[in-house]
C-alpha cells in the first residue's frame, strides 16, 4: 500500500532522497489515449508523462489523501500537445503540475480537491531548463485546495529560462487557499538564496472568469521578479470572496503592470 510509503517520502525536503515508484509512467509516448482508470493511494506519482506527443488523459479518478506527500495527480514534463479532460483529482500533493518544456498543454473540465492545486511548475532550479509555452487551464473546479492555480518560479536560478502564453480562465474555486497565484519567489525549506531574482521571464498571461471563495484574504498574488518582470498580463472578471474575519477580499502584486478589465473584486493592483 501507498500508505506505508509516505511516512519515508522526504523529497520536499531532501534533494537527495531515494524516489518512490510511479504508478503510471507514460514515457515518449506519441498519440495515446489513457482513459477510465481510476488511480488511488500510490507510493508517488500517480501519472509521470515525459516526453510524450498528442497524448490525451480523460475520464480518469484519482484519489489519495490530504496528508500523502509528494503524490502529484499528474505531472508533465518536456512533452507537447497533452490534453488532460473529464478528470477528479484528489491527491496530496499537486493535482497536476507542469514542469518544464511543457508546451501545447490544456486542461480542462477537471475538478481538483483535495490537493494543492494545478501548477505550473516549479521552474528554475536547474541548468538549461526547456520553455512552457501555451498552457490552458479552462472551465476547472478547486474545492478545499492549498491553491487554485499557480505558477511558482525558484529564485537565483542557474540560468534563464521562460512561462509564455498561458491561460487560466473559467475557474470556480470553493474555500481555496490560494485562487490565483504567481510566485517567483518560490524557496520551499530554504533551499535557495532567495535573495536573489528568479531569472525565469513570464510573459502573455491572461486571467479571466475567476469566481467563488478563498480561504484566505489575500485571493490574488502575482509576484514577478525583480529582474524580470511579468510581461502583458492580463487580468478579467474577477470575483473571489473571503469569508474570515480579517476583512475583504485583496490583491497582492509585485513587479508587474497588468491590464484589468471586467468584475474586480478584489480590487486587482490598486497600487499599480
Amino acid at each position: 500500500l501507498g500508505a506505508t510509503s509516505w511516512k519515508q517520502n522526504d523529497c520536499g525536503k531532501n534533494s537527495n532522497c531515494k524516489l518512490l515508484a510511479t504508478t503510471l509512467r507514460l514515457d515518449f509516448v506519441t498519440n495515446g489515449v489513457i482513459q477510465g482508470i481510476t488511480f488511488k493511494d500510490p507510493k508517488s506519482f500517480h501519472i509521470n508523462v515525459l516526453g510524450c506527443n498528442k497524448l490525451k488523459i480523460q475520464h480518469v479518478t484519482i484519489t489519495a489523501p490530504i496528508t500523502s506527500l509528494n503524490t502529484d495527480g499528474i505531472h508533465i514534463g518536456r512533452s507537447n500537445g497533452i490534453t488532460i479532460s473529464d478528470t477528479t483529482i484528489g491527491t496530496g500533493d499537486d493535482c497536476i503540475s507542469l514542469g518544464d518544456g511543457s508546451k501545447d498543454v490544456t486542461i480542462q473540465r477537471v475538478k481538483c480537491g483535495p490537493g494543492h492545486g494545478i501548477s505550473i511548475g516549479s521552474l528554475g532550479k536547474y541548468f538549461n531548463e526547456q520553455p512552457v509555452a501555451r498552457i490552458k487551464v479552462l472551465d476547472c473546479t478547486f474545492t478545499d485546495t492549498m491553491n487554485g492555480v499557480r505558477i511558482k518560479t525558484w529564485p537565483s536560478s542557474p540560468s534563464a529560462g521562460t512561462a509564455d502564453d498561458i491561460t487560466f480562465k473559467g475557474l470556480t474555486m470553493n474555500k481555496v487557499g490560494n485562487p490565483v497565484i504567481v510566485d517567483q519567489a518560490y524557496c520551499p525549506y530554504s533551499q535557495c538564496k532567495s535573495q536573489i531574482p528568479s531569472r525565469i521571464k513570464i510573459s502573455n498571461l491572461m486571467i479571466d472568469d475567476v469566481q467563488g471563495t478563498s480561504a484566505t484574504r489575500e485571493a490574488l498574488k502575482i509576484i514577478c521578479s525583480k529582474d524580470e518582470p511579468c510581461q502583458n498580463v492580463k487580468v478579467s472578471n474577477i470575483n473571489l470572496s473571503y469569508l474570515g474575519a480579517e476583512g475583504k477580499a485583496m490583491s497582492v502584486c509585485e513587479n508587474v503592470k497588468p491590464a484589468v478589465s471586467g468584475t474586480q473584486n478584489p480590487p486587482i493592483c490598486p497600487r499599480h
